[in-house]
């Protein structure tokens, strides 16, 4: 798929999202209407207000000490946070959601696929842009500088619940619009990727998730990471920071729960890494073109793709509505996204790594050269180029007089 028609609708689904985002931010005011907690409930009022205050415009809707942003420099400083914050929004979205598109055009089979990839990106960039927005929000409350890199972590993990569900609307409508925009372009067939390659890529970058699933996420070696630093000073206690980056679960062995739930977690974990290799295993064939930054952005979507599939198993299998809410069921929806980037960015660098060493990365797809019908082209293939040898043609020379 070409540049130009990758943009439409990349800047589509950019707008869309950020505009969800900002009315599901300026919902969180009607949470406090009275009555509010007789229909919901306060346990499913509480859930969803930490759900949307990470993107009120209102300070006292957000989860910010309001006498903190009483002061007109703390309340700007709050205004610029959230409104980097959207700005970060559509950016990130849409330069993920550019390369997606014209790497996994909705063509051929590689529709559900596109449409499951911008599922996933969705909470990435709102965790990005969360992240991005974090030292102005940290700035405008009145203890900023105190535990600042708990403080951060907390900030970045508060992206919440509704930008899966955001990332859902907006990928359907986004592929919709990227139907529309592909119509009447080249058909692009599946690219053949030799099996044993996409194999070996796809439980290389699954051995680089389950490092952080299986070995990190362990509850003696998660405890070491969070404790092994100590000091004073403003940079003294990273250990919440990288629980957050390194970290896709928690686990510990049977003896600390009931085994009949250890053995359901432990199922929801082999899930994840299931949908990962499954999702590693076919991503060179999807797309048009393997790329190092393809692979990577591709390996994140799976990663959290797997993550939502475990978190829905657990949600299945959890009896805890009568007590907390239904609301609270989908709390743990769009989590370990910051982990989901380092370790996707590792896995899918590896699994390129393993396709190029194995002979299953060319770097070119299988359809040639992409273009449109007026003959434009991304500069994506080669152009096609006869096979057949040309006759060497002769001067003929003058006949003698």
């Amino acid at each position: 798929m070409t540049y130009r028609r990758a943009v439409i609708p990349a800047v589509f689904g950019g707008l869309l999202i950020t505009l969800l985002m900002w009315w599901a931010g300026a919902s969180a005011a009607a949470l406090q209407l009275r009555g509010s907690t007789g229909v919901l409930g306060i346990d499913s009022v509480n859930e969803l207000r930490s759900w949307l205050a990470p993107w009120s415009y209102d300070a006292s809707t957000a989860s910010v000490d309001p006498g903190a942003v009483g002061a007109t420099r703390y309340a700007d400083l709050y205004r610029t946070a959230m409104q980097i914050r959207f700005v970060a929004v559509f950016g990130v979205f849409v330069a993920g959601a550019l390369l997606l598109i014209r790497r996994v055009p909705p063509t051929r089979g590689r529709t559900p696929a596109l449409l499951l990839a911008l599922w996933a990106w969705g909470p990435v960039a709102c965790t990005l842009a969360v992240t991005l927005s974090a030292p102005w929000l940290l700035a405008s409350r009145e203890h900023g500088s105190f535990r600042i890199l708990p403080q951060l972590a907390s900030v970045i993990s508060s992206s919440g619940p509704v930008a899966v569900f955001a990332g859902l609307l907006t990928a359907v409508l986004t592929v919709v619009v990227a139907r529309v925009t592909v119509k009447g372009g080249a058909p692009l067939p599946r690219r053949a990727v030799p099996p044993r390659s996409a194999r070996v890529a796809a439980s290389v970058g699954t051995a680089v998730v389950a490092l952080s699933l299986v070995v990190l996420s362990h509850v003696s070696v998660a405890g070491w990471i969070q404790t092994s630093f100590s000091g004073r000073g403003l940079l003294s206690e990273p250990g919440d920071l990288l629980r957050e980056w390194l970290l896709l679960g928690s686990w510990a062995g049977p003896s600390t729960a009931p085994l009949g739930d250890w053995l359901l977690y432990r199922a929801a974990d082999l899930l994840t890494l299931a949908v990962v290799w499954w999702s590693l295993r076919l991503l060179p064939g999807l797309l048009t073109r393997i790329t190092a930054p393809a692979m990577a952005v591709g390996a994140v979507c799976a990663i959290l793709l797997g993550l939502l599939a475990s978190e829905l198993l657990r949600t299945v299998a959890d009896d805890t509505v009568t007590v907390w809410g239904p609301v609270h069921l989908f709390s743990g929806l769009g989590s370990n996204v910051p982990a989901a980037l380092t370790f996707g960015v590792l896995a899918g660098t590896a699994a390129f790594a393993a396709l190029r060493l194995t002979g299953g990365g060319d770097g070119r797809g299988g359809d040639g050269a992409e273009g449109d019908a007026d003959g434009d082209s991304d500069g994506d293939g080669d152009a096609v180029k006869s096979s057949e040898p040309q006759p060497q043609i002769s001067p003929v020379s003058p006949p003698q007089a």
